[in-house]
């Protein structure tokens, strides 16, 4: 009975192994390989609106292939590249352009992390400035009272 169940258990792996290496990519949902290239190279300038630090082109998402099969099908209607992000700009607003166009809208992101390390490079130099202008036994420890 054991050399039966043995023999049953190896031969579901290998069956199972076999399935898995017949496994590949998922077919192209066209036949045109310039397209395909085009979609991608749309979509990898798109984000993803739900996973948020993907591209349109890398995510899983539900939404995110629904946007890749919109973005197929408006390259077969005859929209330029342009025409595509204009549409998708245009509803979904600048978020989902993985680089947003400098506008005032949109200043923060491009100054905000150069003006953060300004402010924390001032900062710096303020506290070391006042510490080189300090005394140096003010850096020494005080000694604590002795109780005897």
């Amino acid at each position: 009975m054991a050399k039966w169940m043995l023999q049953t258990l190896v031969l579901s792996a290998l069956v199972w192994a076999q399935s898995a290496a017949w496994g590949g990519e998922a077919a192209s949902a066209s036949n045109d390989p310039v397209l395909e290239a085009r979609m991608m190279t749309i979509t990898s300038e798109l984000r993803c609106l739900v996973c948020q630090n993907q591209t349109i082109a890398d995510s899983h998402a539900e939404l995110a292939v629904d946007l890749r099969n919109q973005v197929r099908e408006m390259l077969l209607a005859g929209k330029s590249e342009q025409d595509i992000t204009d549409y998708m700009t245009a509803r979904y607003g600048d978020f989902v352009l993985y680089r947003p166009p400098f506008k005032a809208q949109t200043a923060l992101l491009w100054i905000g992390p150069a003006a953060m390390v300004l402010i924390g490079l001032g900062a710096l130099f303020v506290v070391l400035r006042r510490r080189s202008r300090m005394d140096a036994n003010q850096f020494e420890p005080e000694e604590p009272e002795s109780t005897v």
